[in-house]
């Protein structure tokens, strides 16, 4: 009797690989790559049967395009049949494999975020919130062309209790230069007039956002965007196709964005949803704003010289400039 040949089972291979790899995350690609450097019987009999299709896999690059297109199509089955796989949104997509529920994923980022690590340490740190901070500036200055500055909430008046300024300040505050590209008359001429050179922008930052905690930190960015021309929420990682559902629905409602922020290629960070535009300042809130926070109160002093002189001033923003 004929042995079967090895055929290929995505969902298990998938699981086996993202289980010897916990919290890792790996594209469609990368699983596939693995799979044919680890499964190279079952890939060469997949390889055969193709011969007599009208498009072959006759190439080992054609082969592992095909499985890593057969793995994300078939993601729905594989969650279902391995609900310890979960993936991020955005583009790539990255698989990973965690037995914590999505609370417990939530409470563990924003536990690593908060520790300190020895430099000594043989540990990887984790990535911390802090260090997002300077990634988005980049990227907002290089793909937006929003200047950004930091705002620390414990520079502000500590008269509201235990967490009372998480509600009401962002994390990093831009300005879009409007008038970057105008000619001079132009510019002389809304100087004179005082019209709009600028757009205001608030940032919320956070690690991960998934079902658990969506709702809060949207409305969180809601709440500490409410005096800006546009407010974003800013995520290092988003997990669940009902995760972006919802903050598309939400967006819908109060018109704030969401940016996917890749931390290892920032200028690769996509603007998964755009914030609607207020057409003026809440110059009311900016105020309280301004009286109660340092740092706020020098970004708004950045924006009025800009306003004043017409140019920016480079050394306050914190993005670096290559020009």
């Amino acid at each position: 009797m004929a042995k079967n040949s090895p055929t290929l089972n995505l969902p298990k291979l998938t699981s086996d690989m993202l289980r010897g790899h916990p919290s890792d995350k790996f594209t469609s690609r990368e699983i596939a790559e693995w799979i044919f450097e680890n499964h190279k019987e079952a890939c060469r009999e997949k390889q055969n049967r193709s011969q007599a299709t009208v498009q072959p896999l006759d190439t080992d690059a054609k082969l592992i395009q095909q499985i890593s297109a057969e793995i994300g199509s078939q993601r729905p089955r594989i969650q279902r049949v391995y609900p310890q796989i979960k993936t991020t949104e955005g583009r790539p997509r990255r698989f990973y494999f965690t037995e914590q529920s999505e609370s417990d994923e939530v409470e563990a980022a924003e536990k690593s975020s908060s520790i300190t690590f020895e430099s000594s340490s043989t540990e990887k740190p984790s990535l911390r919130e802090e260090n997002l901070y300077p990634l988005l500036s980049q990227y907002l200055l290089s793909e937006l062309n929003v200047y950004s500055k930091r705002i620390d909430e414990r520079r502000s008046k500590n008269n509201r209790g235990l967490n009372g300024n998480k509600w009401l300040y962002p994390d990093v505050v831009g300005m879009e230069n409007l008038s970057e590209e105008w000619h001079e008359e132009v510019k002389k001429f809304v100087q004179v007039q005082g019209d709009k050179k600028t757009k205001l922008w608030s940032f919320e930052v956070k690690i991960l956002i998934n079902r658990s905690n969506v709702r809060e930190v949207f409305f969180q960015a809601v709440s500490n965007s409410s005096w800006a021309n546009l407010g974003y929420l800013v995520a290092n990682d988003i997990t669940g196709m009902d995760t972006i559902k919802e903050l598309r629905m939400l967006s819908v409602l109060h018109g704030i964005g969401v940016i996917q922020l890749n931390s290892e290629e920032p200028s690769e960070s996509q603007m998964l949803i755009p914030a609607r535009e207020r057409t003026d300042a809440d110059w009311n809130n900016v105020n309280r704003l301004l009286e109660e926070n340092s740092d706020f109160h020098n970004y708004i002093e950045a924006v009025r010289e800009f306003y004043q002189t017409g140019n920016v001033q480079r050394h306050f923003w914190d993005a670096e400039f290559t020009n």
